[in-house]
């Protein structure tokens, strides 16, 4: 589970990930621990589409045209949120809600922004994500996969930035997921309960450490916290110099046929891949690496486990 949300940390263009477990297992604890891993961001003062002051591609319509006019735009830093989408979230509630009149005249300004504006450049959190509405569900995973989120209203479209790490957490008893959104979803990975004493022992130690005193206990674990966020900083950086091979991608696509599993398959293990190996220091993609990457990608596309 560390592994995956680190991994979409460095490249949240592979898709998110989708964390199965039981209740009590500490989905929801890893992913409200992931934002403090992340360096802070700048972010266009005002905007409430968190746009990128530094890149136009990251700026919504009005954020480009004030920097195309003004050559730069007064900016703001801070940590990188999460935003939490309710069970119970509207059509409207999520992606926006569009003035018509105002749409005409004013064009994005007339947006009410949504929780995906709101979530642009942070991580998005759906708890119990199997229990979502599927209309709800497809417009999430849509702007997951673009980028980008489009509201139309009466044959008028208005778009911003909508880059979000996207995270989802569900109990399979409480049902399944529908195979179309599984394969929306980039990563997947299971948690299961401690059966070791020892090690159920010592989460009740941390727990009690915690309670008794968070500010000491942060200080405790603040180097380790530190190397690993240097360390996500560093294979960001390296990320865009990294390569496979065409003999691993021939490789990676011939699993893949055989296994029957949809296109966005391999294109989520080769960027796995890639930001596996950015983790690791490496500029270039290893066999290990493509094993890793297809054990987080493949298994909720297929009815049969990988290397089999």
């Amino acid at each position: 589970m560390k592994r995956a949300l680190i991994l979409n940390a460095v490249n949240p263009r592979i898709g998110g990930v989708l964390i199965r477990g039981e209740k009590g297992t500490g989905k929801s604890t890893a992913v409200r621990g992931l934002a403090e891993l992340l360096p802070e961001i700048d972010v266009v003062d005002g905007c409430p589409f968190n746009c990128n002051p530094r890149n136009p591609a990251e700026m919504c319509d009005n954020c480009f045209e004030r920097f195309e006019k003004e050559g730069s735009l007064p900016s703001v830093k801070r940590k990188v949120r999460i935003v939490d989408l309710p069970l119970n979230a509207t059509v409207d509630r999520v992606a926006g809600s569009l003035d018509i009149e105002r749409a005409i005249r004013e064009g994005l300004s007339a947006l009410e922004p949504g929780l995906l504006a709101e979530a642009n450049r942070g991580i998005l959190y759906v708890d119990e994500v199997n229990l979502l509405d599927d209309y709800v569900a497809d417009v999430l995973l849509d702007a997951a996969a673009s980028g980008v989120n489009v509201v139309e209203r009466e044959g008028i479209s208005v778009s911003h930035p909508a880059k979000f790490i996207l995270v989802g957490t569900m109990n399979p008893e409480e049902g399944e997921l529908r195979p179309q959104l599984l394969d929306r979803f980039g990563l997947q990975v299971e948690v299961r309960s401690l059966e070791d004493p020892q090690l159920r022992a010592e989460v009740v130690k941390r727990v009690e450490e915690f309670e008794n005193g968070p500010m000491a206990f942060a200080e405790k674990y603040r180097e380790g916290q530190e190397e690993l966020r240097a360390r996500i900083a560093r294979a960001m950086e390296m990320l865009p110099r990294v390569t496979v091979s065409d003999e691993l991608l021939l490789a990676v696509a011939g699993v893949c046929a055989s296994l029957k599993a949809s296109s966005r398959a391999e294109i989520t293990i080769v960027k796995a891949a890639k930001t596996i190996a950015a983790l690791e220091g490496r500029t270039s993609v290893s066999e290990k690496d493509v094993e890793e990457a297809m054990s987080l990608a493949l298994p909720h596309r297929m009815r049969r486990h990988p290397f089999e």
